[in-house]
């Protein structure tokens, strides 16, 4: 190869090598084109026709977290089993205090009344025997006979005296206790200083009687009065054993 065709070929290889290198770091320079025209903005189409709903609905969505607005009250249900009974609870605060017992009327009358009815309770149940009760009067008997005198005692001494009817309803609840031992009782009344005038043991007046005919007797040791087995009054001597019956 001559010289100068050498040079020819070097020199070309040389412009090839050189051109690949600027086209990897710089490229070739574009000549911008045009701008586009600009578009008009898009018409909003009219709306679509409603769907119908369908057959089955959709699964439930999450939980939201506002509550919803409450529901209506149900029905209410049976009552359930009672509970284990709860710890006591701290004590509260005292009261203010009330009036000393000497000097409250009202719960005097109270402890009077009940007073009352536990001394009638005791004699009854110290009698040991039969109950009838009438009205505001019990009459009890403890199945004794003894004289006028021992039963006026016994009758003391369980809180009552002896019985004294002043009206029916009193004689039959006595009647009822004679006729179930079948046995005479003394009653609480005796003849007084008028002669023929019998009286309660208390003085007062009797102004209800039940007496048989002819009763009372005008014999001077007749000063008691008792109740026969057939509910009628007799009057009688105060020594006899006569049936116990007391009131309370």
């Amino acid at each position: 190869m001559s010289t100068q065709l050498f040079h020819v070929v070097t020199a070309i290889a040389f412009l090839l090598v050189t051109s690949h290198a600027g086209d990897h770091h710089e490229g070739m320079q574009r000549i911008p084109g045009k701008p586009g025209l600009n578009e008009l903005p898009a018409r909003e189409g009219k709306p679509g026709l409603k769907a119908d709903p369908g057959l089955q609905a959709g699964p439930p969505g999450p939980p939201s977290s506002m509550r919803g607005p409450p529901g209506k009250d149900g029905l209410h249900g049976p009552q359930g089993p009672r509970g284990e009974r709860g710890e006591k609870g701290e004590r509260g605060q005292p009261g203010q205090p009330g009036l000393p017992v000497s000097r409250d009327p009202e719960l005097q009358e109270t402890l009077k009344g009940f007073k009352h009815q536990i001394a009638r309770l005791e004699g009854v149940l110290a009698l040991d025997g039969n109950i009838k009760a009438f009205g505001k009067k019990m009459f009890a008997t403890n199945g004794q006979e003894v004289d006028f005198e021992t039963t006026l005692e016994a009758c003391k001494q369980a809180g009552g005296s002896i019985a004294s009817p002043r009206n029916k309803g009193e004689n039959d609840a006595v009647f009822s206790i004679v006729r179930l031992f079948n046995r005479y009782a003394y009653l609480g009344i005796k003849r007084g200083a008028i002669p023929g005038k019998f009286s309660f043991l208390d003085g007062t007046a009797v102004n209800y009687t039940n007496l048989h005919a002819g009763e009372p007797s005008d014999i001077g040791e007749e000063n008691c009065m008792e109740m026969c087995t057939d509910g009628a009054w007799n009057s009688t001597s105060c020594n006899q054993n006569r049936l116990t019956i007391c009131e309370f």
